[in-house]
């Protein structure tokens, strides 16, 4: 596939600086995935050494940083062409898409092995696994061809704590593939959100995402469909023996305003006008785009604090929601 990128980067000169590939790690994706997969290490409950424990962890960094490499390389033609995006490096001509790859294949192989040796296979393999399934499955491949993109395309975002599990426990019990549950629940929600405000640039770059294929109105619902089936998600692991009475709280009061800013966007006209965004920033958008924009940054909040009262909470040795009921484990 010829890449509309390169007569961008012949077209500038700038040098690039060690922010652009700092950029091209995508490091505000990496530090959710850092946050998640510590999580699942700690909720392992594990004994781990705190050295091979940091080091799993930066494997995952690390891991996480080669997928958003090979994604901006290869997404290069779609980024240059999206508001939001085409600011990035290698669209902006900062850096060049071959050096992009090249990073992007050494910091995989660098992190896989690395995990593997120091920590485990288990672990080694599901980020091996996890880096294919971005960087190929999703970027090469969903994200180009069908409006569920996103929704498969999710699990590579939701194994993070999955291999922090294995990292420390060896093993990948019920409790670790709930965590991964939760954020493949939470994705649809999320992005589609993302999405009604975003859709012009995703229909200019060709990708067919949700708004573009199936319309606003359709999206809307879909997202509030999705929200009914992830909030009761969220709910369970205070009844696996894996959060406790602070958690249920926060899954629960959170879940509730996650459900009326849903609600709120169904019933909104949210992606119907062309063009919500005053500019090209995330979050300043017009009024008709409100909702989405309100539920995606809740969205980003809920899951933090779900994930951070998890992490608190095995962190401290608190009892869990089971172990304070009266015969409960």
């Amino acid at each position: 596939m010829t890449r509309a990128i390169t007569a961008t980067q012949d077209a500038t000169d700038s040098p690039a600086r060690w922010q652009d590939y700092l950029q091209l790690l995508k490091p505000r994706v990496m530090s959710l995935v850092v946050f998640t997969g510590a999580t699942g290490l700690v909720c392992a409950k594990a004994p781990i050494h705190p050295l091979l424990g940091a080091v799993a962890v930066l494997c995952i960094a690390v891991g996480a940083g080669a997928s958003g490499a090979l994604n901006m390389w290869y997404d290069a033609d779609i980024d240059a062409q999206m508001r939001r995006t085409r600011g990035r490096p290698v669209p902006a001509g900062r850096i060049k898409g071959a050096e992009a790859l090249s990073m992007g294949v050494i910091l995989s192989l660098l992190s896989v092995m690395f995990m593997g040796v120091a920590v485990n296979w288990l672990a080694a393999g599901l980020l091996a696994f996890t880096i294919f399934f971005y960087a190929v499955v999703y970027t090469m491949w969903l994200k180009r061809w069908t409006a569920q993109n996103i929704v498969i395309g999710g699990l590579a975002g939701a194994l993070p704590p999955v291999i922090g599990w294995a990292a420390a426990a060896g093993e990948v019990p019920l409790n670790a593939w709930l965590l991964c549950a939760i954020i493949f629940m939470w994705t649809p929600a999320h992005f589609w959100a993302l999405a009604l405000y975003s859709s012009e640039d995703y229909e200019k770059a060709g990708v067919p995402m949700m708004p573009v294929v199936a319309g606003a109105a359709s999206t809307r619902r879909q997202i509030f469909i999705y929200s009914l089936l992830f909030v009761p998600i969220c709910l369970l692991p205070a009844f696996t023996g894996l959060g406790g009475l602070p958690y249920l709280s926060v899954a629960a009061t959170g879940g509730l305003v996650f459900l009326i800013l849903a609600w709120r966007v169904m019933r909104s006209r949210a992606g119907d006008s062309a063009d919500p965004r005053l500019d090209g920033r995330l979050y300043d958008v017009r009024a008709g785009a409100r909702d989405a924009r309100n539920l995606f940054a809740f969205s980003i909040l809920y899951l933090t604090l779900i994930f951070a009262t998890l992490l608190v909470e095995a962190s401290l040795g608190l009892p869990t929601f089971l172990n304070l009921i009266p015969g409960g484990v």
